[in-house]
């Protein structure tokens, strides 16, 4: 068990340590998306107003442009061994990166609430207790298995990818049995506004993974091929996803209020009853573990990197991380006690209120690894406040207040509108907004106080180069 526990956390991954094939990349991230989060995400789609046709391709393309971003932060992962948030500290200094880690933090207790309220569902029926007591259990759950860490997360991957591919299939076959899908895919009519919703909706979903996904691809050999690392994260992602939310779209518009009523009883009920219907509550249980580790270990690296950059900390405890995991689960599970009874309405909108803060971390994070660092960094200088990359890069601050900003004319919530959205027929394009603007303003700004690192030698650790100053 000694050795099962991981001892990394923000630090560096020796090239010793290292293992795996970037294959590891797909089964983990398709485990991650066949479950009941995304059926609901796909869902919305048509509870708000779009067709079966265009909410599917709607959130196709969503899932592959942003499955694209998602991807790319992925294969920043085997280059330098490093979490990803710590990364953002080239950007933003190492104290000045605590700014989007907190709202990162934010989002990890969010996705963990979601995730608990829907799995506390199915655990609430496996154990014929409560949806309370589901959620608790399941929290607890989560907690244990995040501590454990990097290997078991990818075991736990590679196993619901395996059963929940199988179960989602069964269950796709028992709904396409019920639907009139002659009707479904007739009944096509094309409006924008619901086009983009479905886009920013499968978008946000796989921009929300960028925060975290060079975490569980960093143990990876520092020889893995980019392109097989992005290929593969991608392909994982994407389809998960899509098969997800391609089968919730197809229960909203048969289901209707069924659906909406109990999101778990409905899915679980397609597939039969007794034990059957068991199997199933287990199924959505496990896919939504898998994801929630996710969350919960993606939360304690970015509390972690929060505290560090001001501590000097590099290395962490066992207790400390236990604790870290802690304070994330405890918080997730009292927001999701407190917004069990108002799931849907509330999911929508904290979804789109990710995709705003973190499309403009994503571009100035792309554009500045593969732009203007060149995928090189001065790892020892990330916690050093006093080093190349500073305590505080105000440039890259304002960039991300300005990404921030010309989102919202173009924004659209239930809370929020922006002035440009009538005009546009009430289509939300923030996204798009929040990944152009930054990185054009990001690459104005960082190339004039970037630095130059030399070529390294041939076999030499392309991160260790010393820099030379313009």
């Amino acid at each position: 068990m000694a050795q099962l526990v991981e001892l990394r956390s923000i630090d560096v991954v020796p090239d010793e340590e290292r293992h795996g094939t970037a294959f590891s990349q797909f089964t983990l991230w398709l485990g991650a998306n066949l479950q009941i989060t995304a059926v609901v995400t796909g869902a919305l789609a048509v509870v708000f107003g779009g067709d079966v046709v265009w909410s599917v391709t709607g959130l196709l393309l969503g899932n592959l442009l942003g499955g694209a971003v998602m991807a790319l932060h992925s294969a920043q992962g085997p280059r330098l061994g490093l979490p990803q948030m710590i990364q953002s500290r080239a950007q933003f200094g190492v104290r000045g990166a605590v700014v989007p880690l907190l709202l990162v933090v934010v989002m990890y207790i969010g996705f963990f609430a979601s995730g608990s309220v829907l799995a506390g569902q199915a655990v609430g029926e496996l154990t014929h207790t409560d949806d309370t007591t589901g959620i608790v259990v399941f929290a607890a759950v989560t907690a244990v298995t995040a501590t454990v860490g990097y290997r078991v997360i990818h075991a736990l991957g590679r196993v619901a990818s395996a059963v929940c591919a199988l179960a989602f299939g069964y269950l796709a076959v028992r709904l396409l049995d019920r639907a009139d899908t002659s009707a479904l895919l007739h009944d096509a009519h094309f409006s924008l506004p619901m086009f983009l919703l479905a886009m920013s909706l499968s978008a946000s979903w796989q921009l929300a993974f960028g925060p975290y996904v060079a975490d569980y691809s960093r143990y990876l050999p520092r020889t893995t091929s980019t392109k097989a690392t992005f290929w593969w994260t991608l392909s994982g992602s994407a389809l998960g996803s899509q098969w997800s939310m391609t089968f919730g779209v197809l229960v909203a518009a048969t289901a209707g209020e069924k659906f909406l009523d109990s999101q778990v009883g409905y899915v679980v009920a397609l597939g039969g009853t007794g034990l059957v219907a068991s199997f199933f509550y287990f199924v959505i249980a496990l896919g939504k573990l898998t994801v929630n580790v996710l969350n919960t270990y993606g939360g304690f690296m970015s509390m972690v990197t929060s505290v560090s950059g001001f501590r000097g900390q590099r290395r962490l405890s066992r207790a400390g991380r236990a604790a870290y995991i802690a304070l994330i689960m405890v918080a997730g599970t009292a927001v999701a006690l407190l917004g069990k009874d108002s799931f849907l309405s509330s999911f929508k909108d904290f979804l789109l209120f990710l995709l705003t803060f973190f499309t403009p971390w994503s571009a100035i994070n792309l554009v500045d690894y593969y732009l203007i660092a060149k995928e090189r960094y001065d790892l020892p200088a990330l916690t050093d406040p006093g080093g190349r990359y500073g305590a505080w890069r105000w440039d890259a601050l304002a960039v991300y207040a300005a990404g921030l900003l010309a989102q919202l004319p173009f924004l659209a919530t239930s809370f929020y509108t922006g002035p440009l959205v009538d005009p546009l027929g009430g289509a939300d394009i923030s996204w798009i907004v929040g990944l152009a603007v930054p990185a054009l303003l990001y690459w104005l700004v960082a190339r004039r106080r970037t630095v130059v690192f030399p070529a390294p030698e041939r076999g030499a650790d392309p991160t260790a180069a010393e820099p030379t100053a313009l």
